[in-house]
């Protein structure tokens, strides 16, 4: 990949530019990567240090940092910039005046959001379980963990590295680029710098950097050397940098050759490669609904050149088909061993999981020598 200089290549890349030739030194492994999906979300609270910990000596080949950033431009690890979910922000009398209501990639949200904390004033918060009606054991944990920056992840995976003796990978992803672009909060810029200073810029690094749009990840490509994958979010959506085509339509052998010529892989939610029918309208949250015939999604991606690392694989009931529930409620564990396995044998290169050991002992299963 060629390279240019930072600022040069933001403005040329989230413009128009020349399309590049199709990278031939795609990244490929002998078996499934297990990536910590938020850490091991399942059991801790998700993008906390403890959480990429326990993912990593579980047995995850990568950690999945969510980045957004703080008001003094700092990048930190949660999941969206709105930040109550995931945080005691709400209980704090002294940032009660910060609640507010912002319009995020068309979507309007209320209450609290990390571009308005600096980076001190975030560390004084405290994580907590954003789902906590199905992971109650979770919120056993609540209080105990700052939000970290994305520097202290990387430190946190060199120490693993070392302690583990085996290296764990990175696969941070950048979130609402196109939105903190917009408010003067760029995110590309400050990430370059960061991988570039821990030489975690280049292909031989152990890294993935994602995006669900289009222009950052081909600006990132023309920046850096590390792999690039594009994530896909649902079938009639499109990516907020008006990219032009809808999620499905990128998902079409030729959408799926285009890609090729920016990114080493993608990201499909599950459904794309295993679909799922329709619940009806207004269906309460966790009904379940059957699965569909597999599509060619795996196969078509593959002939482009390019890895596929679904997501997200969890063990509750909840997120599994009608095929794959146990008897039980929501927060019940379903057949996870069975999708992993359904998985695995369609040939997906990766797999997301809030559960890595689960993940892990599936891939074991699946993969050890005489099975």
């Amino acid at each position: 990949m060629r390279r240019v200089l930072l600022a040069a290549a933001l403005a040329a890349s989230l413009t128009a530019f020349a399309p590049v030739a199709v990278a031939e030194d795609k990244p490929t492994q002998a078996e499934p990567l297990v990536i910590g999906h938020r850490g091991a979300s399942g059991y801790r609270p998700e993008h906390t240090l403890a959480s990429y910990a326990l993912a990593a000596r579980m047995g995850a080949d990568y950690i999945e940092p969510d980045l957004v950033i703080t008001s003094d431009g700092v990048l930190v690890a949660r999941h969206e910039p709105e930040i109550e979910d995931t945080t005691d922000v709400e209980t704090r009398p002294e940032f009660a005046a910060r609640r507010t209501t912002k319009v995020i990639d068309g979507v309007s949200y209320e209450g609290f959001f990390v571009e308005d904390f600096t980076l001190a004033e975030l560390k004084t918060l405290r994580a907590e379980e954003r789902i906590p009606a199905l992971r109650q054991r979770n919120t056993i944990y609540d209080g105990r963990y700052a939000v970290p920056t994305l520097q202290e992840v990387i430190d946190l995976s060199r120490r693993l590295s070392r302690a583990l003796d085996r290296e764990i990978g990175l696969y941070p992803e950048t979130k609402h680029p196109t939105y903190f672009r917009s408010i003067g909060k760029p995110l590309e810029e400050p990430l370059v710098r960061i991988l570039r200073r821990n030489g975690l810029d280049k292909r031989r690094a152990k890294i993935f950097v994602q995006s669900f749009e289009v222009e950052n990840l081909r600006a990132l490509n023309r920046m850096i050397d590390a792999p690039i994958v594009q994530l896909f979010g649902s079938r009639a959506g499109r990516p907020a940098d008006n990219s032009g085509k809808t999620y499905a339509e990128m998902a079409t052998p030729a959408g799926l050759r285009e890609i090729a010529r920016y990114a080493d892989g993608v990201g499909p939610s599950k459904d794309y490669i295993v679909p799922r029918a329709a619940v009806p309208p207004g269906s309460p949250a966790c009904t379940p609904s059957p699965e569909l015939a597999p599509t060619s999604f795996v196969d078509d991606a593959h002939r482009a050149g390019l890895l596929v690392h679904p997501y997200t694989f969890r063990n509750e009931n909840c997120f599994h088909s009608t095929e794959k529930q146990n008897p039980g409620g929501p927060a019940d564990y379903g057949k996870a061993f069975e999708e992993y396995a359904q998985f695995f044998a369609l040939g997906v290169d990766g797999v997301f999981s809030d559960n890595p050991d689960t993940a892990v002992s599936a891939r074991s299963d699946e993969f050890a020598p005489g099975s």
